[in-house]
């Protein structure tokens, strides 16, 4: 089988299927695993995708996530006669539907039932643990100049929710908003999580950003990015990850 991955989650989880070798195309943001990638063309970003190079390449299947991918460049795809998986997991579980979905598309229906049944197994047991902790509060910040966080309506939110956190931003109408340090300090925050991706934040940044907003600087932690964003096989780990991250909120 000849398959395109247009998203870095997606070229993970078919490595982790145990289908790498059927990959023949991924993007240049695709960089896990960090061994075996290089060997796979890259056919643009996951915006600007070179349609005509993944047509010539002649998949049986291109691999996109509907909010890292552009919907003209599927029906691009389609309209050449390629067939598509198209995806976009809001939450734990759902990635779990999405790992067996891609599975029975790519004929590893029994290490995607795995992956899904660790996430299932994982996400019950923190929505357990969590009802037995006090609520903390969490901000998460993705981007700088503008300041950047998350509302409810996203998978890193539903992974720090599920863990017991209440994002103080959930409620803001676009799903990743930009906010000012007054707000963020008005917003008072028990823990501010500064992600690594796609904005790299770092120690300095944290020091700004508590001067700025006039928060204690032991609240700001800088957090792994790809653990709490990234869905697919490394979900079962990003949820263990996310309860490690809230439990600081508490």
């Amino acid at each position: 089988m000849r398959i395109v991955s247009l998203c870095p989650s997606l070229t993970e989880l078919v490595f982790d299927l145990g289908h790498g070798s059927d990959l023949v195309g991924r993007t240049k943001f695709c960089i896990h695993p960090a061994d075996r990638v290089d060997a796979i063309e890259k056919v643009g970003g996951t915006k600007n995708p070179k349609v005509d190079r993944i047509i010539e390449l002649a998949p049986d299947l291109v691999l996109l996530n509907e909010e890292e991918n552009r919907r003209e460049d599927a029906d691009a795809l389609e309209a050449a006669g390629i067939r598509c998986h198209v995806s976009f997991p809001h939450t734990a579980l759902e990635t779990a539907a999405m790992v067996r979905s891609v599975a029975d598309a790519i004929h590893a229906t029994d290490e995607g039932e795995r992956i899904a049944r660790d996430i299932e197994t994982r996400h019950e047991r923190v929505l357990r643990n969590a009802t037995d902790e006090d609520t903390g509060t969490f901000a998460y910040l993705i981007w700088r100049e503008p300041w950047m966080t998350i509302n409810g309506d996203t998978f890193v939110d539903a992974l720090l929710s599920d863990a017991g956190g209440r994002n103080v931003f959930a409620d803001l109408r676009d799903r990743y908003p930009s906010i000012t340090p007054e707000q963020l300090g008005a917003a008072n925050p028990d823990v501010v999580l500064l992600s690594t991706e796609p904005f790299p934040f770092k120690p300095p940044h944290a020091d700004e950003l508590a001067e700025r907003s006039g928060l204690p600087r032991e609240r700001f932690q800088i957090v792994d990015g790809e653990m709490l964003s990234w869905h697919g096989s490394r979900t079962p780990a990003g949820i263990d990850y996310a309860e490690q991250a809230i439990s600081a909120a508490r």
